[in-house]
């Protein structure tokens, strides 16, 4: 198995999940604190709710689903569940933001005959860009991580990302420690490359409306 080419299916991955949770939890949020409308409550209860579950409780159904569509051993068997598990928590962190935002920009954009979509994209995504961070961070690093998901969902060696291939190569050499080590450093290099780098993002997305006055 080339590493090079799970390095490659890791990115796929971990970068359209990103991408997806990134686009998702904004409009979600967009609309669960701008908007009144029936059964916000409802909807805002399941997302919280939906933090209590997590991905061992829901991966047969999952994986039934994929089969069901032939999906398995594809990128988006693990794609699409990914998203679904990091979604919730990604819109509460975009919702405490949003909340930090005064509506006086908006109001005079609407005013200025703004639409709905030139607001979003023009003037809440820039503001957004702290939490935006956050989130880009954390749903990559969740879904690098992510080995469990991985390995139900993939079984051909060609496919497997860069995590389920070292569970091979400790599995078929476990006592040889040199190479072990030498894997496990290849795979943290991305991780710690982006804590070095975005670190301060990190803290400023999870502080960012925390607190008020």
């Amino acid at each position: 198995q080339n590493i090079l080419t799970s390095y490659y299916n890791s990115m796929v991955i971990s970068g359209s999940v990103t991408l997806m949770v990134i686009i998702l939890s904004s409009m979600m949020a967009f609309a669960m604190t701008r908007y009144s409308f029936k059964g916000k409550g409802l909807i805002n209860s399941l997302i919280i709710s939906s933090l209590m579950f997590p991905a061992f409780s829901t991966i047969i159904p999952v994986f039934k689903m994929m089969t069901g569509f032939s999906l398995l051993n594809k990128s988006i068997s693990v794609i699409l569940p990914q998203v679904a598990g990091n979604l919730s928590f990604a819109t509460v962190v975009m919702m405490g933001f949003l909340r930090g935002i005064p509506l006086e920009m908006e109001e005079a954009a609407y005013m200025e005959g703004a639409g709905v979509g030139s607001v979003f994209i023009r003037i809440i995504t820039p503001l957004l860009r702290p939490a935006l961070a956050t989130v880009a961070i954390f749903s990559f690093l969740w879904s690098y991580n992510d080995l469990f998901t991985q390995l139900i969902m993939i079984r051909r060696r060609v496919k497997y990302p860069i995590s389920a291939l070292l569970i091979e190569i400790s599995s078929k050499y476990g006592t040889d420690f040199g190479l072990m080590t030498a894997s496990v450093t290849l795979i943290i290099v991305p991780v710690l490359l982006v804590y070095i780098f975005l670190q301060k993002n990190i803290i400023k997305g999870l502080t960012a409306g925390a607190l008020k006055g």
